[in-house]
């Protein structure tokens, strides 16, 4: 597959940051500690496979690597001014962003570049596998706010499209045989223990700064049948999370390009929207994100 670096911009209502969910605010706070995660990380992503870049010889992979690469910097992009949105809602979303990237950048400052490749590999094997699962089943975000929900869809897409990009890149430098293996596998397991232990420390802040909205009993049943119930998040990546372990995995055995043909019809759908956005307030969107940073 080719990433294409697609420039879009989303209707994302600032009211409703921190409820825009079907689900409700807790399954909303869910996708958006994911969404604080993205900006440090994709930098992370972007730096550890660019390093590399010079190595790769193949022209397909090279080609590639730039559409992986323009990709996550217009995901980072959207995810800061999503996060803004948070922010001006009074949640800690710059403060948890500055406290990843610090971890990140110790990282950077610890580890060869070989484990950071290994760590990008993991993690988007991370979002590949949460992304399939968003695609798989539209009810996972049915009911919710148009511009988040496309905003979404789009990152799941594209996080598809570009999921054999920074395996390929690790296959292509690293040295055939036991210690490859063993260094991609073992940091699987150091990655899912620090990140879902970061997903759920962002989530419970992301709560209790937003405490003073109601029906808690119900948002918790709702998030524990999001995460953990028969078609919940854990139960649904369970096995491609163990399939990674295998010593012939590749991303792509597990074919779901064919989710990749409804992204010219989200492209259309999202500017239709900002047309209309553009029409209904006399200003583009991208002109109106001005304030809204400033605010943040």
């Amino acid at each position: 597959m080719m990433p294409v670096r697609r420039d879009l911009r989303f209707n994302l209502p600032p009211e409703r940051a921190s409820d825009w969910h079907g689900q409700g605010p807790y399954v909303t706070h869910f996708f958006n500690a994911l969404s604080l995660l993205f900006p440090a990380g994709e930098r992370f992503f972007m730096d550890s496979v660019r390093y590399y870049r010079d190595q790769v010889h193949d022209p397909e992979l090279k080609k590639q690597v730039l559409g992986f690469i323009g990709q996550e910097a217009m995901h980072t992009r959207e995810h800061i001014e999503y996060n803004a949105l948070l922010e001006a809602a009074r949640l800690p979303a710059h403060k948890l962003d500055r406290r990843l990237t610090w971890f990140l950048n110790l990282n950077r400052r610890i580890l060869p570049p070989s484990y950071q490749l290994a760590m990008t590999v993991a993690l988007e094997h991370y979002t590949a596998m949460l992304a399939g699962m968003l695609l798989d089943d539209d009810t996972r975000i049915a009911g919710s706010v148009e511009g988040y929900a496309q905003m979404w869809t789009w990152h799941a897409l594209e996080e598809t499209e570009h999921k054999s990009v920074s395996f390929d890149v690790w296959n292509t430098v690293m040295k055939p045989g036991l210690n490859r293996y063993l260094v991609r596998t073992g940091t699987m397991i150091t990655v899912t223990i620090f990140f879902w232990l970061i997903v759920f420390d962002f989530h419970v802040r992301l709560l209790i700064a937003d405490r003073k909205r109601g029906g808690h009993l119900r948002g918790m049943w709702r998030i524990t049948k999001f995460l953990y119930g028969p078609r919940g998040v854990f139960p649904g990546i369970a096995l491609e999370w163990l399939r990674f372990f295998k010593p012939s995995f590749h991303p792509w055995d597990h074919d779901n390009r064919g989710h990749l043909q409804r992204i010219d019809g989200l492209v259309a759908a999202v500017e239709a929207s900002n047309a209309a956005y553009a029409a209904a307030n006399g200003a583009p969107l991208k002109a109106s994100r001005r304030g809204i940073r400033a605010a943040a």
